[in-house]
């Protein structure tokens, strides 16, 4: 689904999603169009990685797919990365995700 009022790289998954997908790199400090505004993007943003759509506040639900992904761990701005940093998997333990392979951390 496109927007025009949202740049071309980004993905919405459905309607019912806080959060958009990268469809190609987004470089930090670069200027981007999201649901009619202009915003400045904080932090690099890879191929596949999620962009908040609106503000999610800590505690909140994210949604992608129409589905809850997972819990945000902090208030997260629209505009801004949505990542380990910010997110509690709902389907995978985030200690597990920063594990060496075949170990635990």
């Amino acid at each position: 689904m496109s927007d025009p009022a949202t740049d071309d790289r980004l993905l919405l998954l459905s309607p019912a999603d806080n959060v958009l997908v990268a469809r190609a790199p987004i470089a930090a400090g670069e200027r981007i169009w999201l649901d009619g505004r202009q915003l400045t993007v904080g932090a690099a943003l890879s191929m596949g990685h999620k962009l908040a759509r609106r503000a999610i506040a800590a505690g909140d639900s994210v949604v992608k797919y129409g589905a809850v992904i997972g819990t945000a761990t902090a208030d997260i701005a629209p505009g801004a990365h949505v990542h380990l940093h910010n997110l509690r998997s709902n389907y995978t333990a985030t200690y597990a995700l920063d594990a060496p392979a075949g170990g635990t951390p």
